[in-house]
């Protein structure tokens, strides 16, 4: 690109202006001969005063004539002919007339130093006028100040166009502050002649640059309001999905439990993650974690429903896979749309055991005293809200010195690897994790190298079942009868019932309670269940637990008993003097009924 300061007088101008002095030319009278007119001189390189550089070269001054515009022998004229009009074209146009009514703005520097050249109307009214002749950085301080000095060197060095993106430029007096994209381009400036100050005169063609700045402000500013829009639906989401979690985990009295959630980065709408901690009665517990499929509020709209619903379910304290199994109808009624993964474990403290249920969930991770971490075995069912699929329950040992994580894929899972290789790193980050359960939660996410940027939402869930010695281990107690039935089996029950009590140091009114409620759930075990019975006793530091569990799976139901009846009140009675008091069904085939006192905190 050849850019000079000189208006350039090209050949569309030079034809035009011979055909007006050709009109303007006296024409022969009648009768006389023709004349040929004479050749004219070839005009002479005269500079124009337009912008002080010399004027393009001519067909005339470079002995050559373009073929585009050669021309061509006309027929004889007629006295109707009109001239034929010759089209518009650019080439009658300076670089003034293009540049100065552009709206963007342009500067043209040439030289090592970048001194300036020229600078549009459009640059003079945001940056005010700029000395011609000066180096950038005395007359362009407002490049310097955004940085563009160092590309331009590049520019000129590597003969290649650059290009940075929305600089803010202050706005001074003006309303507001603008930005602008700025591309720098190479060019080849023309010498522009002789000039009173031979230091800044161009006197020899230069390399150069050609600055030219696009106004982006309202791009960017949408860009913005477009951002903090996404700010805020994303907090909104942030605070729904809390707001859904639970404030504070209930604390059983075997378990050490801590769960954790992270959002995903700022670019990431928050998804549908979540688990829960649920107190089942009789020392045992629940323990969920689960994620919906999708972002946003919708998904932790989802996840709430899903929540409250598992909550509901397991009062009901059915075995995990048939809480899945109701789950599972309830998700699609939900929304269709919308796939969720979900692990429901049940943690029984009588029997060392984690039993689980998984609907397309990643699995359990174990860790045993010495340290092995394993997964829990299958099996694994597909995800909630496909239907027609029958889950199973599976069980693991989780003892004392035991401890044991549920997790969402967020934690495990990433774009370049195999999710497997995941959930490997977090066994090998699991098997060293040592301390509280709440500890253990940050160092998982250490380890994994999940941040504040991180692309998906995280739900941790650490459970430990800790081995007691000392004082503690003087806590926790089981005691436990076989019933073989028969006539003696209710008095043999308050009698072992009894001497347990008085063993464990409890106040002669928790010992006359505890004695009461094990004499009548055993009546009524007798009386309605089937063998085989037992009778256990279960002390914790918080709570006496009694527990009677039979043969028969027909759930006891409290009802009010009318004066003539001779049964029916042995579970008001024990719903009255207990805290609490439930039933459910056991996995061989029949049923426990049990019920709890608070210890007084001492």
């Amino acid at each position: 690109m050849i850019f000079t300061r000189w208006s350039a007088k090209l050949p569309g101008t030079q034809r035009r202006a011979a055909a007006r002095s050709d009109r303007a030319a006296p024409r022969p009278a009648p009768g006389t001969p023709a004349v040929p007119p004479t050749a004219a001189p070839a005009p002479s390189d005269v500079p124009a005063v337009a912008d002080g550089a010399p004027s393009a070269p001519t067909a005339a001054t470079t002995g050559s004539v373009p073929a585009a515009r050669a021309e061509h022998t006309d027929p004889a004229p007629t006295q109707d002919r009109t001239p034929a009009t010759l089209p518009p074209t650019v080439d009658a146009l300076s670089v003034h007339d293009i540049l100065g009514t552009i709206p963007a703005l342009v500067a043209v520097v040439y030289g090592p130093e970048h001194r300036l050249a020229y600078v549009n109307g459009a640059y003079a009214s945001v940056f005010g006028p700029r000395p011609a002749g000066h180096t950038a950085r005395e007359a362009l301080p407002e490049l310097d100040a955004l940085g563009l000095l160092p590309l331009m060197d590049q520019v000129l060095r590597s003969g290649k166009p650059r290009t940075v993106k929305s600089r803010k430029v202050p706005g001074g007096d003006r309303t507001r502050d603008g930005y602008y994209t700025f591309t720098c381009t190479p060019i080849e400036v023309a010498a522009s002649g002789p000039a009173p100050d031979p230091e800044v005169a161009c006197v020899a063609p230069h390399k150069g640059v050609l600055v030219f700045g696009a106004e982006v402000t309202d791009q960017i500013e949408s860009a913005e309001r477009l951002r903090a829009s996404e700010a805020r639906q994303r907090e909104a989401a942030v605070t729904l999905q809390r707001s859904l979690l639970p404030q504070e985990l209930e604390q059983p009295d075997d378990l050490c439990v801590a769960a954790t959630y992270q959002p995903g980065g700022t670019d990431a709408a928050v998804g549908g993650d979540w688990y829960d901690v649920i107190t089942l009665g009789a020392g045992r517990t629940a323990l969920v974690i689960g994620d919906v499929m999708g972002r946003g509020v919708r998904a932790a709209a989802v996840m709430g429903q899903l929540r409250t619903a598992v909550r509901a379910y397991a009062r009901l304290d059915l075995p995990p896979h048939e809480v899945l199994q109701l789950l599972d109808g309830l998700a699609a009624e939900i929304d269709a749309s919308q796939i969720a993964t979900c692990v429901y474990a049940v943690h029984d403290p009588n029997e060392g055991r984690l039993v689980y249920a998984s609907a397309g969930h990643l699995p359990i991770l174990v860790r045993d005293p010495d340290g092995t971490v394993r997964r829990a075995a299958e099996p694994t069912g597909p995800p909630l809200g496909t239907g027609g699929w029958l889950h199973t329950s599976g069980s693991v040992p989780l003892g004392p010195g035991s401890s044991a994580v549920l997790y969402t894929d967020g934690l495990v899972e990433r774009r370049d690897k195999d999710i497997d290789h995941g959930v490997e790193a977090l066994e090998r980050a699991f098997a060293g994790a040592a301390g509280a359960p709440d500890i253990v939660c940050d160092r998982l996410l250490r380890s994994l190298g999940i941040t504040a940027t991180h692309d998906d939402d995280v739900a941790i869930l650490v459970l430990q079942n800790p081995a007691r010695t000392g004082h503690d281990a003087e806590l926790f107690h089981n005691a436990a009868l076989e019933l073989h039935g028969g006539t003696e089996a209710a008095p043999r029950a308050r009698a072992f019932a009894s001497g347990v009590l008085a063993s464990w140091r409890f106040s002669p009114e928790l010992h006359d309670l505890g004695v009461l409620a094990a004499s009548e759930l055993v009546a009524n075990s007798l009386q309605h269940g089937t063998p085989p019975m037992r009778l256990r006793l279960r002390r914790t530091d918080r709570r006496l637990i009694v527990e009677v569990t039979d043969g028969d799976d027909h759930l006891p139901r409290r009802r009010r008993a009318e004066p003539a009846d001779e049964a029916g009140r042995g579970i008001s009675i024990v719903a009255t003097i207990a805290s609490s008091w439930g039933s459910r069904r056991t996995p061989g085939g029949g049923k426990a009924v049990w019920c709890e006192f608070a210890l007084p905190r001492g």
